[in-house]
């Protein structure tokens, strides 16, 4: 592949050629030559210098390219992926599992990448979605790995990234939002409660349809059938959801005149209490510590239990 100019002049009179190189090749797939990425590499402490919107935009062209899996890689070898995201530069040869190459954390998440639908924010998230594994990584005596609550640090580690990248404040609460949850979807069982489908349909909100498409995006595995069965898991999860909605949508989970109820019970007068009281069943209800659908009496019973008397 040519470059315009000379090999190390376009480099050193401007780095921002260097992510304008990894979008060409996050486009054709093709690899610059060894003489353009050595001269690259000797530039690119120099992108440290640039504006931060001008690096999150040149990151996002990669990212969305056809060919981001390349493109990725190649800001790698160059040195610019150490010097843009150190973060995400750790997850290089980091393994998953013991002796297991092929789940190098940085393979997986260049292809969880391609795999994701081309939005700019899922992509980010399915750049990023495991960089809490490296600082989270522990060896168990039986040779198992483990990376405990990675999904919580990399949300966190992704506040720091969006600080140095300045990204704009509701991208950047999008983004950690699909890194913290990243895993809850493929973690569904088919002996989730109603209350617990609607309690994860609540709590995702308007992050669900991106959630869904990562979780998808997130498998990886090369063994037979586990993507077909991940697919099937997440679709069974969709239609579990559906289903509540349209329930709820017929008959509420609790009942009509609970207000009524309420303000008869513990004599009180129509105010913001009586709905403090109703909200309260209704997320005892959602954490599945509390029936939906009965009887008024059966709520009232319930507050007077929790020691509510007014």
């Amino acid at each position: 592949m040519a470059f315009p100019g000379e090999v190390v002049g376009p480099f050193e009179s401007e780095c921002g050629a260097i992510l304008q190189m990894a979008a060409q090749v996050a486009t054709t797939g093709a690899a610059p030559s060894p003489e353009i990425t050595q001269a690259a590499r000797l530039a690119a402490k120099g992108l440290a210098g640039l504006p931060p919107g001008r690096l999150r935009q040149g990151l996002e062209q990669v990212i969305m390219g056809p060919a981001a899996a390349q493109g990725l890689q190649w800001l790698h070898e160059a040195g610019a992926l150490a010097e843009l995201l150190p973060e995400l530069e750790a997850t290089v040869d980091f393994s998953q599992e013991a002796g297991r190459r092929h789940k190098d954390v940085w393979e997986h998440t260049k292809q969880v990448v391609m795999q994701a639908p081309t939005r700019p924010l899922l992509r980010w998230s399915a750049l990023l979605h495991d960089v809490g594994k490296v600082p989270t990584r522990s060896l168990l005596p039986d040779g198992r790995v483990t990376f405990h609550r990675h999904a919580e640090r990399g949300a966190r580690m992704f506040g720091a990234i969006a600080r140095r990248l300045e990204f704009p404040g509701g991208d950047r609460q999008r983004i950690a939002g699909l890194i913290l949850h990243h895993l809850r979807a493929n973690a569904y069982d088919p002996a989730w409660t109603d209350a617990a489908v609607r309690r994860f349909d609540h709590e995702m909100g308007d992050l669900l349809d991106d959630l869904i498409d990562l979780s998808r995006a997130d498998v990886t595995s090369a063994r037979p059938g586990r993507r077909q069965e991940a697919a099937r898991n997440i679709e069974a999860l969709l239609q579990r959801i559906m289903a509540v909605r349209a329930i709820d949508a017929r008959v509420p989970p609790l009942p009509p005149g609970l207000g009524d109820a309420f303000m008869e019970a513990f004599n009180l007068k129509p105010s913001r209490r009586v709905g403090e009281l109703r909200k309260l069943c209704e997320e005892t209800i959602e954490r599945g510590e509390l029936v939906e659908r009965q009887t008024a009496a059966y709520y009232v019973e319930f507050l007077k239990k929790r020691g509510i008397t007014g």
